[in-house]
């Protein structure tokens, strides 16, 4: 049976602050026809310029993914499109009213709800994959990120960070989709920083719109904000959820397997630009003549829920 795919039935809407930026934001959410993939769409400007969630895009990294067209940026998209890739969403036009996506409570659930609550519907038209066939690899001193050959999705992410608070979860954290849903395993782990670096980043124009509402926050020793981690790992699950919202860039999901240590939106975008370069070391897939990973199947669908 072809794969389909999906948009939104309805539009949804709602108001948060940017991370970064720190400003209030209106975020709407519109379906979109097939084959158009997900375009965001500044109304602020006087073009309402039209960006598409594109790895070739990307033009800042820095605690961030931001894309941009003509000058034009949107920023900190990463946790919106990790929700989409969660609910496999293939086409969506997404309204902003400022420069950054807002960031809710710091993971994809807002995005989850906001999402199921104006209802997923098929489209006539085959879903399209990125099937790794060769391994692709980036480093950055000791940091790695790498794709390989795997019929299904799978991540596999280690950190790093050398804090009593973060040592004491789990450092490495593996999922696949054909067993874990993302919605439990991944969806809720939230975002976070470190208090000593926030006079910094601010001087730079970032973590303006920062708080415990929406983020872990660390002193020297331990996590400041009053509620418990979500995940006994929350760290290294944020890490995750980051990594599928700057793959999901690629433009189509992607069937193989993710492995990474202490990378970023950097590295991440680093690695799908080396994948797009070589021609060899992937295809496009509708899998119209055979089965899909269960990972993706409409029959388990593991990964949407």
């Amino acid at each position: 049976m072809m794969m389909k795919q999906r948009t939104i039935a309805t539009p949804v809407k709602t108001v948060g602050i940017g991370l970064h930026s720190g400003r209030k934001v209106t975020i709407s959410i519109k379906p979109a026809p097939a084959n158009s993939g997900v375009q965001f769409v500044r109304v602020d400007t006087p073009e309402q310029a039209v960006v598409p969630a594109t790895a070739l895009a990307v033009c800042d990294t820095r605690l961030a993914s931001v894309i941009q067209k003509d000058g034009v940026r949107v920023s900190t998209v990463e946790h919106l499109l990790s929700a989409c890739a969660g609910l496999g969403l293939d086409n969506l036009l997404i309204e902003l009213d400022g420069e950054e996506v807002p960031i809710m409570d710091g993971s994809a659930a807002s995005f989850l709800f906001l999402i199921e609550s104006a209802g997923i519907v098929e489209q006539e038209a085959p879903r399209q994959f990125v099937v790794i066939k060769k391994p692709v690899e980036v480093r950055d001193g000791d940091k790695l990120a790498r794709l390989e050959p795997f019929f299904g999705f799978k991540l596999d992410f280690t950190i790093d960070f050398k804090h009593p608070a973060v040592d004491k979860t789990g450092q490495r954290f593996i999922v696949d989709f054909a067993e874990h849903a993302y919605r439990s395993e991944i969806g809720r782990a939230r975002t976070f920083g470190f208090a000593h670096e926030v006079e910094a980043l601010r001087e730079m124009g970032l973590a303006r719109g920062g708080s415990l509402d929406n983020a872990i926050v660390l002193d020297e020793h331990r996590i400041l904000n009053n509620e418990e981690l979500r995940y006994e790992d929350e760290f290294v699950r944020h890490k995750i959820l980051d990594a599928i919202g700057d793959l999901y860039l690629v433009g189509h999901p992607i069937v193989g397997a993710y492995v990474a240590e202490k990378s970023g939106h950097a590295l991440n975008n680093a690695l799908l630009r080396k994948l797009l370069e070589d021609p060899t070391t992937y295809e496009i897939s509708t899998f119209t003549q055979s089965k899909a990973p269960d990972a993706y199947s409409q029959e388990s669908q593991p990964l949407f829920f």
